[in-house]
């Protein structure tokens, strides 16, 4: 069943969405938990398996959401005022859709009602990542994946 939520995402800008507006645009994928590697000659990122240790494989969400950012050194904390360098983000993410105009897609939970829905369109990482504490910096590169969408 669909649910009829008022759009903000299509009359807000972003940095002018309250708090929970802008953490509602998060589908609850865990893609952007994952460890990217960038070629620092093309600018392309490349997706690896391997997840941030905070990151819960079953509901692919942080385990310590609130902290993250004094116990995971390289964190990133999404914020509008950096929207325009969301483009390491996948091309499937709510915020980078948003900001490039390109609206929300049917399995993000704001349009289907459901926070399943992300994981029934196998957008999300469950089942599909390692935890960052098997794996070494310098075995990234083994890792990279192809079914992260760019």
């Amino acid at each position: 069943m669909v649910t009829e939520v008022p759009a903000f995402w299509r009359t807000k800008p972003l940095d002018e969405m309250s708090p929970s507006e802008w953490e509602s645009l998060c589908d609850g994928c865990g893609r952007c938990c994952l460890h990217k590697l960038e070629d620092i000659d093309s600018g392309l990122y490349f997706y690896t398996n391997v997840a941030c240790r905070l990151l819960d494989s079953e509901t692919c969400r942080c385990t310590n959401y609130l902290q993250r950012m004094a116990l995971v050194k390289d964190c990133i904390q999404i914020s509008p005022a950096d929207s325009e360098q969301f483009n390491w983000l996948p091309t499937t993410c709510a915020y980078r859709r948003v900001v490039e105009g390109r609206g929300l897609e049917w399995w993000h939970p704001l349009i289907s009602g459901d926070r399943n829905t992300v994981h029934e369109a196998r957008i999300s990482v469950r089942g599909r990542i390692v935890d960052e504490n098997t794996v070494s910096a310098d075995q990234l590169e083994d890792h990279i994946i192809s079914w992260v969408d760019f």
